[in-house]
């Protein structure tokens, strides 16, 4: 593997896990419960997938496994891949094909056998004495005690690595102490519930003896780190952490400031504006009754905004809820095919939910409260204008833009009344629109 992909392998761990879980399978076993074990006598002639608090392996699996759990063994053997996340996940046994796991808490034990690569993201990593990686190791951790061999090459970045066992391959890392860490306190003492030992790893690269790098070290540090003589087979190689003075942050001045401030608020005018004028020119009357519904109902428009505020997001945790439950009742009854189509349409829906949400909330609550503002502004001073198709929604827009960005000048600490205003109308705003569909159902159901 290159070593762009293997980086990219650990940062999108999560999302492996995500998408091996929602892919359709043909045939698979599913598990789920409060502990879930497989004994030693067991044997699974197929994929298995399991959520569970804990989960202890003791078995066979003879296809992948995929795991997700607060605390996770496996002490038998996995014929295929291993996917795993979880608080701890722990590795005793043999996996014969790669190994993908994240957590706070990772171990290959003693006798862990591990057939192809391993890939890591989690806060520690340990890999014991005896342990063996017939392939690459790939980690991005907090900190690294890696005490067991590893067949091929080794590519890391962390605080904190120390090398004690056999490398057969490069060892690339990047490893370097930054002001202050010197005396930071060990790992062990932010992760107390941790049922196994967390190893203290002193922060840069440290290198034991009895360490063997068969070809070469490459490590990124600011200063040349102590590398005992004879553990390295092949070149050793620091190379400095690039600084690139175009990137370093440049405090901007008060007028560049207010110079943003400005066109920020000329922009947020123009787009609620023309969004405005598009809304009321595609669903007119949609756009007048809104209006109304604050006009004459203000307190139970906030009201009832506070309500659909809440709902929106119970909403969210529903949909969630129906792909977790919907995928593990047609998981368990080998429908993999049904079960990742309720998956992924629970994605869509996430994700239509979410932008429909962020729309109403950034332009349409705004454009309605500003239409409200702008026709009470021309009543008093413009009646005859009060009624017109386009200027009170761009009179009240404006007004409402200048004030709410009134209270986030940048050179007043005031900005948490603007934030509070802004709050306010996306909630009336909701809430107009919530008691005009009420409206508009009850209407139906009455005719």
């Amino acid at each position: 593997m290159k070593t762009i992909y293997k980086f990219l392998s650990v940062f999108t761990l999560l999302a492996l896990f995500t998408l091996t879980f929602a892919t359709p399978a043909l045939a698979f076993d599913g598990r789920g419960g409060d502990k879930v074990t497989i004994k030693a006598d067991e044997v699974i002639n197929d994929d298995l997938y399991v959520t569970a608090d804990e989960f202890v392996l003791d078995g066979t699996v003879k296809g992948d496994l995929i795991v997700f759990g607060q605390i996770i063994a496996i002490n038998g053997t996995v014929e295929g891949d291993l996917l795993a996340a979880g608080q701890v996940v722990i590795i005793n046994g043999t996996v014969t094909d790669d190994v993908r796991i994240a957590g706070a808490a990772l171990q290959i034990g003693k006798d862990a056998v591990i057939g192809s690569d391993l890939l890591v993201g989690g806060a520690s990593l340990e890999t014991q004495k005896g342990s063996i990686v017939e392939g690459e190791l790939v980690f991005g951790s907090g900190q690294a005690l890696l005490d067991g061999d590893v067949t091929g090459d080794v590519l890391a970045g962390t605080a904190a690595l120390e090398l004690n066992g056999s490398f057969g391959g490069n060892v690339d890392t990047y490893v370097d102490v930054t002001e202050g860490t010197e005396s930071s306190p060990p790992m062990s003492t932010y992760m107390t519930n941790i049922p196994i030992s967390i190893p203290n790893v002193q922060p840069g690269l440290t290198i034991a003896d009895s360490a063997k790098i068969a070809r070469d070290l490459k490590y990124t540090s600011t200063v040349d780190l102590p590398v005992p003589s004879g553990v390295v087979g092949g070149k050793v190689i620091r190379t400095a952490p690039q600084v690139n003075p175009e990137t370093q942050y440049v405090p901007p001045t008060t007028a560049q400031k207010v110079g943003t401030w400005v066109l920020d608020m000329l922009r947020t005018m123009i787009t609620l504006i023309l969004f405005g004028l598009l809304l009321g020119w595609l669903f007119p009357a949609f756009m007048k009754a809104l209006p109304e519904k604050i006009k004459s109902q203000p307190w139970a428009s906030l009201g009832w905004g506070a309500i659909a505020w809440a709902a929106f997001f119970f909403g969210l945790l529903a949909i969630v809820l129906v792909m977790i439950f919907g995928g593990l009742i047609f998981g368990f009854l080998t429908l993999g095919g049904l079960s990742g189509s309720i998956i992924w349409l629970g994605i869509l829906a996430l994700f239509g939910f979410t932008i429909l949400f962020v729309l109403v909330t950034s332009y349409l609550t705004k454009i309605i409260v500003g239409e409200m503002m702008g026709k009470w502004i021309l009543n008093r001073t413009r009646p005859s204008l009060a009624e017109h198709k386009v200027w009170p929604m761009v009179i009240g827009v404006t007004v409402l833009v200048v004030i709410i960005d009134l209270f986030r000048f940048p050179l007043l600490p005031i900005g948490f009344f603007g934030w509070l205003i802004n709050f306010t109308v996306i909630l009336c705003g909701l809430g107009a629109l919530w008691i005009w569909g009420r409206e508009a159902i009850q209407a139906r159901k009455a005719a």
